[in-house]
């Protein structure tokens, strides 16, 4: 714990910096992750670019139909349960007229 509360910590350990094109160090084979599922001992690159203005708009409509699809599905939820509830209704309305009688 450091002595000064306006410091923050030092790293106990120093992260360990591996140049482009070396393999994982012998040292820490213990510490090499498992890689499962066919996975080899290698690595991969990842491109990330920029959205452009007809991926953007593929997006938003790819959102759209999703929403479109949970709104029916809400509406169709809510129609099957309407026949029910107005069978308990008129079980209530019948159930009141004979308690009258």
């Amino acid at each position: 714990m450091p002595s000064n509360h306006d410091q923050p910590e030092r790293p106990r350990r120093e992260p360990e910096i591996i140049p482009p094109g070396n393999n994982w160090p012998d040292h820490d084979a213990a510490w090499r992750p498992e890689y499962r599922y066919g996975e080899r001992h290698s690595r991969h690159r990842i491109y990330v670019g920029r959205i452009g203005p007809l991926g953007f708009a593929l997006l938003v409509l790819m959102v759209a139909l999703f929403g479109g699809i949970f709104l029916l599905a809400l509406i169709g939820a809510a129609l099957i349960w309407l026949p029910i509830l107005l069978l308990f209704a008129v079980i209530a309305a019948i159930a009141g007229l004979i308690r009258r009688l």
